[in-house]
């Protein structure tokens, strides 16, 4: 059982501007979870109109992840993969 005297749930606990502050923080990260909904959604629109012309949507998602690495990155990943599939005989 915990104790209620060690923790006090009143607004009181909080200032006025500490409470002014946390409610403009949660108000802030509300309206951005309803814009990455939004986009969320806008995306899979996207990829519905790509695939019904018929794209690929596995490969265009692996593209855009390609596209945000470092490209010398990306090459020094793609040089370990092609290795370690020869050694592999995959290649």
């Amino acid at each position: 059982m915990t104790d209620d005297a060690s923790f006090d749930a009143s607004p009181d606990v909080l200032t006025a501007t500490a409470q002014g502050r946390l409610r403009s923080i949660i108000e802030r990260l509300e309206r951005l979870e309803e814009d990455k909904q939004a986009i969320l959604t806008d995306m899979k629109e996207v990829f519905s109109e790509a695939k019904g012309d018929g794209y690929d949507v596995k490969v265009l998602r692996k593209v855009l992840r390609i596209r945000k690495q470092d490209k010398a990155k990306r090459q020094e990943e793609e040089a370990i993969m092609d290795l370690y599939l020869s050694a592999l005989g995959e290649v």
